[in-house]
């Protein structure tokens, strides 16, 4: 996406992996499943808050990149583009904070 230049798509669809990977996560710990984006990211902080593989940045990840998300569904008119070095970012994030989730997921 970001070598096709769907810079919007790309941040988008880093916070949904980021997401899918903390849902993961939650399943795998507690059994449940939670869905909204609110509730996500509460289950998550509680989850990881005392684990230092989860370092201030994978902590931030969901709320900096769901900004995109919403900037890709719902932002018209000016100022509501992602840039190429915001998708980048994010992407480059979302590698990594995926790689975080896996590794709480396989070892506890």
């Amino acid at each position: 996406m970001l070598a096709l230049h769907y810079y919007e798509a790309a941040g988008r669809n880093a916070y949904l992996a980021g997401f899918h990977a903390a849902q993961a996560l939650i399943s795998e710990r507690t059994g449940r499943s939670v869905k909204t984006h609110r509730g996500v990211s509460a289950e998550l902080q509680r989850l990881i808050k005392d684990d230092p593989r989860a370092d201030l940045d994978i902590r931030a990840f969901l709320g900096r990149t769901y900004n995109l998300k919403a900037i890709a569904d719902y932002e018209t008119g000016p100022g509501s583009d992602v840039s190429p070095d915001m998708a980048a970012d994010a992407v480059a994030a979302s590698k990594l904070f995926v790689a975080v989730m896996t590794e709480l997921v396989g070892r506890p």
